[in-house]
């Protein structure tokens, strides 16, 4: 289910709803990413974000293994461990937002100052401008 049709479905403007993307460098260090569903994640922006030369998606293989959770599924709350988190700057102009509740089709709706705190979430610019999709 896209993030078009998950912001229908619980009836919210598609900008406040989140997806949690687990990305990892060369020695499979991990790091949160929390972005618009409706924007693109800027792979470049990404690793400067975290002080790294390259990452990539994290094999869905291992995304149970590393945060417990399943694609689709991958809340920022929870995880096995702490990782270190990035949350998109567009944030800083939503109040409130949703986010995964660890399974399809469950949305938590979290204060977006409460979310940073909670993640240790440093907020950065990291997707795209103006390439957007589902």
């Amino acid at each position: 289910m896209d993030g078009k049709t998950v912001a229908e479905k619980i009836g919210v403007d598609v900008a406040q709803v989140y997806k949690t993307l687990v990305l990892e460098n060369a020695e499979h260090v991990h790091f949160v990413f929390i972005i618009p569903v409706n924007a693109t994640l800027d792979m470049k922006s990404a690793a400067q974000a975290v002080n790294e030369k390259q990452l990539h998606l994290m094999p869905l293989d291992d995304l149970n293994k590393v945060t417990g959770y399943v694609r689709g599924g991958c809340s920022p709350f929870g995880m096995k461990r702490q990782f270190p988190t990035i949350i998109d700057q567009q944030v800083e102009k939503i109040d409130a937002i949703y986010v995964s509740g660890g399974e399809r089709g469950t949305q938590i709706k979290v204060n977006a100052a409460h979310l940073i705190k909670i993640t240790r979430a440093k907020v950065k610019k990291v997707t795209h401008d103006g390439h957007k999709h589902n």
